[in-house]
């Protein structure tokens, strides 16, 4: 295992086998709590997102939840090194989450980068924890909108990113838990290529009505990275891209 420095004083503990993508910090930024939010973070790896909100200051209390023991280890270990007493690890499957793991229908937010491809779409990995990070294994998109629906308190927000060809099923399974789509962001390499990933994000108990945001773009025309884009992967990515 080794450190990857995050900035602002935290580092997240990565290995081979749980490390992170960019797609986490993006989905750490689309999401944006508020210093006073109540988070959870689903399927939560290495503990990525809640160590970004941890670093800007945000949240009062947050929950990280995995299911890998050898992940939640990795977490644990950023929470004693930097004495995050506002953090918490749960090991457990999302899929049977009770009172007794966390406060139900008391988070005002809940955050999940799920995996990407269906059960049996392309090759599949022999190694169990990759396994379980790409495919549809241990969870679903049903599985994680009812697990939201139970976490969240009424008006609390659900934020997923995917890949786009997953859109309309993310729409649907976050209407039948219950929690009503309400802002949408399509994420494109540059201006010139379709969109790869989507940020959704939906409100329990909201009425209709979507806000269609302007799409983001990663890359200007002559390569560089956008200041947009460098401003969503934060202190962590502006050292990468500028050293």
């Amino acid at each position: 295992m080794r450190q990857e420095d995050l900035g602002g004083g935290i580092s997240v503990t990565v290995s081979d086998v749980h490390t992170f993508g960019t797609d986490a910090l993006l989905l750490a930024a689309f999401a944006a709590p508020k210093k006073n939010t109540v988070a959870c973070d689903l399927g939560s790896g290495c503990g990525i997102i809640p160590l970004l909100f941890c670093r800007d200051g945000l949240c009062k209390q947050i929950t990280a939840v995995e299911i890998q023991e050898n992940a939640c280890d990795q977490i644990r270990d950023a929470v004693e090194r930097h004495r995050l007493d506002k953090l918490s690890v749960v090991c457990q499957d999302l899929r049977q989450l009770s009172e007794s793991d966390v406060p139900l229908y008391s988070f005002d937010l809940v955050t999940m980068n799920p995996p990407y491809k269906a059960m049996r779409a392309g090759l599949q990995s022999r190694q169990t924890s990759a396994l379980l990070a790409r495919h549809e294994v241990a969870c679903t998109l049903p599985d994680i909108t009812h697990a939201a629906a139970k976490l969240l308190r009424f008006g609390g927000r659900l934020c997923i990113c995917h890949r786009p060809e997953r859109l309309t099923d993310a729409i649907c399974c976050m209407r039948e838990s219950g929690i009503e789509p309400k802002r949408i962001r399509l994420l494109s390499h540059s201006e010139s290529s379709k969109p790869s990933l989507f940020f959704l994000e939906g409100k329990k108990g909201a009425s209709g009505g979507m806000i269609i945001e302007p799409p983001l773009f990663l890359k200007n025309r002559d390569g560089t990275y956008t200041e947009e884009a460098l401003k969503m992967y934060g202190l962590y990515r502006n050292e990468r891209t500028t050293s």
